[in-house]
């Protein structure tokens, strides 16, 4: 049977425990060579019947998923590829309830699921710069939270919010035209912080479009600097910022549809998810586009007391629990 093409293929194709842990198999080794995980030597035997290695050299056992985002969940692959389609392939991602729903989990298994699929989704052009050779980066932050009117009158007073962006989180995103986005959250718009950002993640050299803001002000004569007044214009010539306003506008879709609120301390990782779908959307099939998320499932790990700093995990039985966390 060829590689699935689409969700309900994808279900049908991993429901065969086999064929699942062949596909799994090929990404874990991509050189068609295993290695044991714990020493890195290759001298082991197989046991079909479990589907668990024996290594030789360090005679200790080992399976596809340790050392994988997969490792140590007694979820199977079927459930795991499943999650994993919908996540890379749903425009505006896919909710945890949905997950639960779609799987027969809990929500809060889910949630852990897809908390660990997003770290598989973690920039794979990390380290790398944009705008190199003189390109074209368009900068521009936004701001991610709720309206102080929606929260419940007691929280409001007790913590002291404000109408406006007060109390809000801030991200930062840069655009190479043509190219990749990236984005992060920053402690504020000030200048050490948009400007420490800049050159961690544009290369000198490279034309920067940014809007009027003051903390762009005085950015290295290294770059190209040029900006567009949004209290007359939004478009001077070549000069806008509207590729990045595309980018925040499929971001808080997702946060304030899909997901209906997050936290904070997590909105890092659903940046991960969305630029990963952004970067990878043109030219490519939603079977490629889930290939290429299964090539970073290696060496990638995050634990349920890593993720929440609590101690305990999920269950795995099936419940109507829903999504919590701050409401947009």
């Amino acid at each position: 049977m060829e590689a699935p093409r689409t969700l309900q293929q994808a279900i049908v194709y991993f429901a065969d425990p086999d064929r699942a842990f062949e596909y799994a198999k090929k990404f874990r080794w991509p050189n068609g060579k295993v290695i044991c995980p714990r020493c890195g030597k290759d001298k082991h035997s197989f046991i079909k019947t479990r589907k668990i290695w024996f290594c030789y050299t360090c005679q200790k056992q080992f399976t596809l998923k340790l050392a994988t985002i997969f490792e140590d969940s007694p979820l199977g692959l079927d459930k795991w590829m499943t999650a994993f389609w919908m996540l890379v392939n749903c425009k505006n991602g896919v909710s945890s309830c949905e997950v639960a729903r779609t799987l027969g989990i809990t929500q809060k298994s889910a949630w852990f699921m897809l908390q660990r699929l997003r770290l598989a989704l973690r920039d794979e052009f990390y380290g790398s710069k944009l705008g190199g050779g003189g390109g074209e980066v368009e900068v521009d932050e936004t701001f991610i939270g709720g309206k102080a009117r929606n929260m419940h009158k007691a929280k409001r007073i007790k913590t002291k919010v404000r109408e406006g962006n007060f109390g809000k989180t801030i991200v930062m995103g840069m655009l190479e035209r043509g190219g990749h986005v990236k984005a992060k959250v920053i402690p504020n718009r000030k200048k050490p912080a948009l400007h420490g950002a800049i050159a961690e993640v544009i290369a000198h050299g490279a034309n920067i479009y940014t809007d009027e803001h003051v903390g762009y002000m005085d950015i290295s004569p290294e770059y190209v600097h040029s900006i567009v007044n949004h209290l007359e214009r939004y478009v001077n010539g070549g000069v806008h910022t509207n590729g990045m306003e595309n980018f925040w506008s499929l971001l808080k879709r997702g946060l304030g549809g899909t997901y209906v609120s997050v936290e904070p301390f997590h909105l890092f990782r659903y940046l991960d998810e969305q630029m990963f779908r952004f970067n990878n959307r043109k030219n490519i099939s939603d079977s490629q586009r889930f290939a290429l998320a299964m090539s970073n499932i290696g060496a990638k790990r995050l634990t349920y007391s890593e993720l929440t700093g609590k101690d305990e995990s999920p269950r795995h039985e099936a419940t109507g629990a829903g999504e919590t966390q701050i409401p947009f």
